[in-house]
């Protein structure tokens, strides 16, 4: 009732007036643009400008000309030139805008046009290499861009790859994952595709509806590596080849006794629920107690991620023990972090590990390298980019770190935390791809020609 009185002591003309007034205000404040001074907008980093800024992609930034200006050098990231390394961080305070899904999708549509643009015809390989083909099997379930840097990443024409992607990832994501297998004959799609859950026998589900797919494949491969979205590898496919012909046959994961914050994982029951306030689904723990694992088999425990033999997968496929002990792995939490380190332990299994042998931590297999932040400054440096869930997403800073570290891939990246770090890994592993061809091809010629002086 006050409003009222207060609003009805002002006449029409004093209102049109306030009204005039407060709109003149509001425009000059727009002509000055106050607010662009009080809150300053951060600039634009497109992370790949010539792509973001092309006719190939749906969304295009045409408008933006200021790129260039953010060249980085990386052989002085390298190098750990604090000029170069500088560039990456201020880099890192703008807005970071990368390629969409429906970007990849756009790219991806002609197959001609994809392949050319990311220089596939460009990509050299050794004789080696073509006498050792390996299997790739890529669960992944969002992030196009990223899916398809790490395929460029790694791919040979000699190799095959199986692409999981999760039933529940977005439509845009799917059609792009589907044209990048089309434009490819050693690239395909899973057969048959799962809904995965976080810690749920779906995830292991997924990796072995690759490998199932892997063992049908002309390609006669000689080792299988899993990778998910967010993996880069830190050796060119020569060096990789080097690595796996050491093996000998052995495979390469992790697998280690169980602590005890992790044998509830699978000695209780554990039930798939939806999660309060969240849309997620996770194994939760029950009460109930679950019988000791069938065969007397030992559980272990690792990693998700492995390096295996073809020996070793076929022989897991149609194996009474191995089919009992997975059905014995349905309910319990994260299965394939105890699955393969516990296979790997089974007396017959090719490439065996002894039960009675020394833990194989994830430092010692060269599979995949994780920072975890509990372990920095004790077992590797700090982290430069950020973290997710405690481990790290590195940062350019880390480049001469991770490719010196000695592992084979690393987790995890991403584009919107550190672009450079990635731009500069592709450089290096192409580069490094490079010398090593020449380098064997110079051994290959000398070894014909024993009489001929090396300069």
């Amino acid at each position: 009732m006050k409003i009222l009185k207060c609003c009805s002591k002002y006449t029409l003309q004093q209102k049109v007036f306030i009204l005039f007034l407060t709109l003149w205000l509001l425009s000059l404040l727009k002509i000055l643009n106050v607010a662009r001074l009080l809150f300053p907008q951060r600039g634009i980093y497109l992370v790949e400008y010539s792509l973001s800024t092309s006719p190939f992609v749906r969304n295009r930034y045409h408008h933006i000309q200021d790129e260039v200006r953010y060249e980085v050098n990386c052989s002085g990231v390298y190098e750990q030139d604090p000029l170069e390394i500088g560039k990456s961080l201020e880099i890192r305070r703008h807005d970071i805008i990368d390629l969409e899904d429906d970007d990849v999708v756009a790219m991806t549509s002609d197959c001609g046009i994809y392949q050319a643009l990311r220089g596939y015809h460009q990509k050299l390989v050794s004789r080696e290499e073509k006498n050792f083909p390996i299997a790739y099997s890529l669960v992944v379930h969002k992030d196009a861009i990223m899916v398809e840097r790490l395929i460029h990443a790694i791919y040979s024409q000699h190799n095959v790859y199986c692409i999981h992607y999760d039933r529940k990832s977005p439509d845009t994501f799917q059609v792009a994952m589907n044209n990048l297998a089309k434009c490819f004959s050693n690239i395909f799609i899973a057969s048959k595709l799962e809904t995965v859950e976080y810690a749920h026998i779906s995830r292991l589900q997924a990796d072995l509806n690759c490998l199932s797919d892997l063992l049908k494949s002309s390609v006669q491969w000689r080792y299988v590596i899993n990778l998910c979205g967010q993996d880069f590898p830190l050796k060119s496919n020569f060096e990789l080849v080097s690595e796996l012909k050491k093996l000998n046959g052995a495979n390469m994961l992790e697998t280690v006794r169980p602590p005890n914050s992790k044998i509830e994982r699978f000695t209780y029951h554990h039930e798939l629920r939806q999660m309060p306030y969240e849309y997620v689904k996770l194994p939760v723990k029950t009460n109930v107690s679950k019988e000791a694992p069938p065969h007397d088999i030992e559980v272990f425990v690792g990693s998700a991620y492995f390096v295996l033999s073809q020996a070793f997968v076929k022989y897991i496929f149609n194996n009474t023990l191995i089919e009992d002990f997975f059905a014995w792995s349905k309910d319990t939490y994260s299965p394939d972090e105890h699955f393969w380190a516990t296979l790997i332990r089974i007396p017959g299994v090719p490439g065996e590990i002894s039960r009675s042998a020394q833990d194989v931590s994830d430092l010692q297999s060269k599979t995949r390298l994780v920072k975890w932040n509990y372990y920095e400054g004790f077992f590797y440096p700090s982290c430069t980019g950020s973290h997710l869930r405690s481990v790290c997403i590195y940062g350019a800073a880390e480049l001469r770190w991770l490719i010196k570290d000695g592992h084979w891939f690393a987790n995890k990246f991403d584009s919107k935390v550190d672009p450079i770090l990635i731009k500069c890994l592709a450089e290096k592993i192409e580069e490094q791809q490079r010398e090593w061809i020449t380098l064997s091809s110079e051994k290959l010629f000398m070894d014909k020609n024993p009489t001929v002086t090396a300069s």
